[in-house]
């Protein structure tokens, strides 16, 4: 009788044992996505570690990771400007797959106050300062640019738009139909114009003569 009761706790424990075993060598498909939990917006490159197995995974730029795992292996979800964020998958999961959403949030580094001078001592920041020139407000532009100097340069420089040539062929246009009939007369044929001139040549005699 005792050696009956000794046999049938011997395959109990064995029983149990590999019940605990079987559980334990488990695997399920665990998947999910990695988000800020500020913002919701996806954390894209995330490094995920199985502390358990020490295993190594990546999220993809989405933010989405699925690999196989254990129920109860412990993860460690890192990234850079985050704080890492350590998870449990949980044991009494019955079914061959698990999704998780994962919250991360941002790490704030503040760094000490850095003071940048190109000037090794007082007086050369004086002397600079002292000489530097300030540049024009917004009224003393406007009245630079509106000055006849200027707007004189501007003519000068500025190429015409469609507008204007368009207006001076237009004049042009007009000015040619209404002298297209008109001819022009030689001077030399003018005997008026040799009037004037003998004219003017006695006056510059006469002038001549007088000095």
């Amino acid at each position: 009788m005792k050696y009956i009761l000794s046999l049938f706790i011997l395959v109990f424990s064995l029983h149990v044992s590999a019940q605990q075993q079987a559980a334990e060598k488990r695997l399920i498909q665990y998947s999910g996505i990695i988000t800020d939990v500020d913002s919701n917006s996806v954390v894209p490159y995330v490094t995920i570690t199985n502390v358990s197995t020490k295993q190594s995974y990546a999220a993809n730029y989405k933010g989405y990771f699925s690999f196989i795992a254990h129920p109860g292996d412990v993860l460690q979800f890192s990234a850079v400007g985050f704080s890492k964020v350590e998870l449990t998958i949980p044991e009494e999961i019955t079914d061959n797959k698990y999704t998780q959403m994962v919250k991360m949030k941002a790490e704030i580094i503040y760094l000490r106050t850095v003071q940048v001078s190109p000037w090794a001592t007082v007086e050369e920041f004086t002397k600079d300062f002292m000489a530097m020139k300030i540049a024009d407000d917004d009224y003393e532009i406007a009245r630079k640019n509106l000055s006849g100097e200027s707007i004189n340069g501007m003519i000068q420089t500025l190429s015409r738009d469609a507008g204007e040539i368009s207006g001076i062929n237009w004049r042009m246009n007009h000015d040619r139909a209404l002298n297209k009939n008109m001819t022009q007369t030689n001077p030399l044929l003018n005997p008026f114009a040799w009037g004037k001139l003998m004219q003017m040549i006695t006056n510059g005699d006469k002038s001549r003569s007088n000095n």
